[in-house]
C-alpha cells in the first residue's frame, strides 16, 4: 500500500510502499499499538508513518558525531 506523509521535520511529503493493509491502518487509528499491528515492519517503516521521516532524513538532520 503506498502511504504519503509530510514529514514533521521539514515540511516534505514523501511515499513510500509499505505492505500494511487498510484493516492494520484502521487498528493503528483506533489506538492499537503501532509495534503490535506491524512487528514485521522495520523501526524507520514505523517510524515513517509516525512522522513521516526517512531514515535519510534522521541522518542529514542529526548527524552521528
Amino acid at each position: 500500500m503506498n502511504i504519503t506523509k509530510t514529514s514533521v521535520y521539514t515540511g516534505v511529503t514523501r511515499t513510500m510502499d509499505l505492505p500494511i493493509t487498510e484493516e492494520e491502518v484502521d487498528r493503528w487509528q483506533g489506538g492499537e499499538m503501532i509495534q503490535v499491528v506491524w512487528p514485521d515492519l522495520t523501526d524507520n517503516e514505523r517510524l515513517f508513518l509516525i512522522d513521516g521521516a526517512t531514515q535519510e532524513e534522521w541522518d542529514a538532520l542529526w548527524p552521528e558525531e
